[in-house]
């Protein structure tokens, strides 16, 4: 079967990550017509439109999209295109594993989390009142009129929007991800012991959820104590989920847990649609330089072939993958310590299918 999907190469250092990548997924054994798209500074540059509707239509009508990282222009009308495709395509499940390769430059060891993160609400809302403008003046005043409160006069306000419906469409996912993915424990992170009416609500929300799924454990911890639990002892953790900002935040920190973004694959999903991409920024100083770590996206095309229903395709790239990583030669100079000899962007590339050829 041949696989339609929705290409974004990216700015910066994403057409060198993209490029490696779908080298290694035409190698692993799966077949795919890959559909040319852009977003970001290349396509404002391109189209005159930092997410063009040529590419919007392109993942409606795919379905799949894999994406390299990309660059939003100031003042391009978006705060973040990614935040912008998400909204958009309504992908309201950020799917974040962090699991430990053998050989990867970490202290840790035995670590496996996958982070869950709401995506559509929470202070990523773009909801927000500028300093000293008239509709600013107006929330103070229905703030001190509702609550008996004062915001400052010279203050910027943000509003971060807690909703059931998102609460429990996020908790139902992580749950659901659990049991088909044989897991054992989700752990709900929030801060409802100060935000009781926004992180409460996804507690409460959290709470009514979990017994419907009885043969997976639940637990919540309080955001910053799940920060200091993990740092201290990660390995006790399984599935996490999380509002927006947490976990935009505990994603990278995980990430740091097994290696750096360099190794984090990601994906946003939605009821019938998935872009998979790499987590890191694009870095416009690597540009053109075959320097960079392409395995972030790698490893979400791995995600993407399971996503595909090609379970061997999968296996056969990550195990690949990993054993590039355990060998530890043909890595970029982010996994090699003390400045020791490296490769590039493609020679990464190189040594992954060359793993794949001799597992055959």
């Amino acid at each position: 079967m041949v696989h339609n999907v929705t290409l974004i190469p990216g700015d910066g250092i994403g057409p060198e990550v993209s490029e490696a990548t779908i080298r290694v997924l035409e190698a692993s054994g799966a077949r795919f017509h890959w559909e040319i798209v852009y977003a970001g500074a290349e396509a404002l540059e391109k189209f005159g439109a930092v997410l063009p509707e040529a590419t919007l239509a392109s993942i409606r009508k795919n379905r799949v999209a894999i994406k390299g990282p990309v660059t939003t222009p100031i003042g391009a009308g978006f705060r973040s295109v990614n935040v912008a495709l998400r909204k958009k395509l309504d992908l309201y499940a950020c799917l974040r594993p962090c699991k430990i390769y053998p050989g990867a430059p970490t202290v840790f060891k035995n670590v496996d989390i996958v982070v869950v993160r709401e995506n559509t609400e929470d202070l990523y809302t773009g909801i927000e009142f500028e300093k000293n403008k008239p509709e600013t003046a107006r929330l103070r005043q229905l703030v001190a009129e509702a609550t008996g409160s004062e915001v400052r006069e010279d203050s910027g306000v943000s509003l971060k929007v807690i909703s059931e419906t998102a609460s429990r469409r996020i908790v139902k996912f992580a749950f659901e991800y659990a049991r088909a993915n044989k897991r054992k424990r989700v752990t709900a992170a929030h801060k409802a012991n100060i935000m009781k009416f926004s992180d409460g609500l996804f507690l409460a929300a959290a709470r009514e959820v979990a017994p419907e799924y009885p043969d997976i454990e639940f637990e919540d911890r309080i955001v910053d104590n799940l920060c200091m639990q993990l740092v201290k002892r990660p390995q006790q953790f399984d599935v996490l989920v999380l509002p927006n900002l947490y976990g935009d935040l505990i994603s990278d920190l995980c990430a740091g847990l097994v290696g750096g973004l360099g190794l984090a694959p990601g994906a946003n999903l939605g009821d019938d649609m998935a872009i998979f991409e790499a987590t890191h920024g694009s870095a416009p100083k690597y540009k053109g330089l075959n320097k960079v770590n392409p395995m972030s996206m790698m490893l979400s095309g791995v995600m993407m072939l399971r996503h595909l229903d090609e379970k061997e395709a999968a296996d056969r790239l990550e195990n690949a993958i990993a054993a590039v990583i355990a060998e530890g030669k043909d890595v970029t100079y982010d996994m090699k310590p003390n400045g020791a000899e490296s490769v590039g962007t493609s020679q990464v590339a190189d040594a992954v299918i060359k793993k794949m050829r001799e597992a055959k």
